[in-house]
């Protein structure tokens, strides 16, 4: 049975074990960088630099096995491909997660006062103001939700209001009192627990 170092010195692994080691490192490092671009974009300035640390600690990995066997143009393609995947995925993975909160501005001719009831209904904080667009009077309606909701808001903006223009914008920071009903009562609660632990 061949041991481990045989088979890292064997032509086989120099051909193609690592160009795939190489291009699996570059999928890592840069969807891990692309995410912590876009943590940072959020505000979130805890978070990015650890994924900061990983992120280089896996491209001097990958890029020491580059510049050690410049002779092979598979690890060229290997380094470029990794890095062309791992864009995809960390764009990919940010959406999934639905980090953040958003705003929601809606521009209605039709009255907007049933749609405005069923958002406080299901919790959230909504503005409604009268404005006046090319033809005419409209309502604009403005709600701050957590990004992940924006699936469930979305049917009862069509339901109540088919005809509506709307836009859907992230926000880096948002005041409690911007929060909705259920997530700033949460919010509360935390920044109590923490602020009882201290007095303790």
């Amino acid at each position: 049975m061949e041991t481990l170092n045989e088979i890292i010195a064997s032509d086989f692994f120099k051909t193609y074990g690592i160009p795939m080691l190489i291009c699996l490192a570059r999928i890592t490092d840069v969807t891990i960088g692309t995410m912590r671009i876009i943590f940072l974009s959020k505000g979130m300035k805890y978070l990015a630099p650890v994924l900061g640390f990983v992120e280089i600690c896996i491209w001097l990995a990958a890029i020491t096995q580059v510049m050690a066997n410049l002779t092979h143009i598979s690890h060229f393609f290997a380094y470029a491909l990794g890095y062309s995947i791992g864009n995809f995925l960390g764009i990919f993975i940010e959406g999934k997660l639905a980090i953040g909160t958003v705003v929601v501005r809606i521009i209605t001719k039709k009255d907007s006062y049933a749609l405005a009831a069923e958002l406080r209904a299901s919790g959230y904080a909504v503005t409604v103001l009268d404005a006046e667009g090319n033809t005419g009077a409209v309502n604009v309606v403005f709600t701050v939700i957590k990004r992940a909701d924006v699936p469930k808001i979305l049917p009862v903006i069509l339901h109540y209001n088919p005809n509506a223009v709307y836009s859907i914008e992230d926000i880096r920071f948002i005041s409690e009192q911007g929060l909705p009903i259920s997530e700033a009562k949460s919010k509360r609660n935390i920044i109590n627990f923490f602020t009882r632990g201290i007095r303790k």
